[in-house]
């Protein structure tokens, strides 16, 4: 896992997911379709060498981006 490069939309894609939204709701959120989603999560899951969304979750939330300050970025910003 270690030098993995996620696309944009690919961190964008696992930031959602790890908040626990389904695929669709992902879709909708970024007006694109469920299948291009699970197209990136595929991919993603691919990159990271895990085997499920829970396990990409838990990965994004130990390296997600974080804001200056030590905050994480506010949803929706």
């Amino acid at each position: 896992m270690a030098g993995c490069r996620l696309s944009a939309r690919e961190a964008e894609v696992l930031g959602l997911v790890a908040e626990g939204r389904t695929n669709a709701e992902v879709a909708a959120m970024l007006g694109i379709s469920p299948e291009t989603v699970k197209t990136h999560v595929s991919r993603i899951l691919a990159k990271l060498g895990v085997q499920s969304r829970h396990q990409a979750a838990a990965w994004w939330m130990k390296r997600r981006p974080r804001e200056p300050g030590g905050g994480s970025p506010a949803a929706g910003s």
